[in-house]
């Protein structure tokens, strides 16, 4: 049964939405200047990684593009920007605060969905895949310091958001 058969369009934006916005509250969780680069990679590499870590999940497999046709690919990804887009400005998203409000509600809606209509398996490694995206972000750059010296790895802006999300999604809140 394809993704489309199980899930309703508005529960597959959801799925694929969140976790692009887990990586964006993460990156803008704490200001870390040039590092939010290094972040924002970080997220769109472990977005991407999740066909890779779990190749049999129907879920993750079915909201991510398929590698192999590059302009598929990159239809896909910008109507999802857009649609995302369009969302963010229609609530009135216009601060890291309304977006990581915004990333708790959506979350919350997730767990339930995957609740219902995954597997066990299935929503075990969603919420894996999801968090990686977090403390891989959270893990990408220093906050604080002077070009790279001083600083710590996770500051405490991260760690919060980290566990916030972690609540919502009802998933392990240990940031590795």
């Amino acid at each position: 049964m394809s993704i489309e058969e199980r899930f309703t369009e508005d529960e597959i934006f959801l799925l694929t939405n969140t976790p692009t916005l887990i990586g964006s509250v993460m990156a803008f969780a704490e200001g870390s200047g040039l590092g939010t680069i290094k972040e924002l990679f970080a997220s769109s590499k472990s977005f991407t990684d999740g066909v890779k870590e779990y190749p049999d999940n129907e879920i993750i497999t079915g909201i991510l593009p398929a590698l192999g046709d590059v302009k598929d690919t990159m239809d896909r990804a910008r109507e999802m920007r857009e649609k995302s887009l369009a969302r963010l400005k229609d609530r009135q998203i216009d601060s890291s605060k309304k977006l990581k409000d915004q990333l708790l509600e959506d979350s919350k809606k997730i767990a339930t969905i995957l609740k219902e209509k995954a597997t066990p398996k299935e929503e075990q490694e969603y919420k894996e895949w999801a968090m990686a995206i977090a403390s891989n972000v959270a893990k990408a750059a220093k906050e604080g310091g002077f070009l790279g010296f001083g600083g710590t790895q996770i500051s405490e802006g991260e760690k919060q958001a980290f566990a916030e999300i972690a609540a919502a999604l009802g998933a392990d809140s240990q940031l590795a």
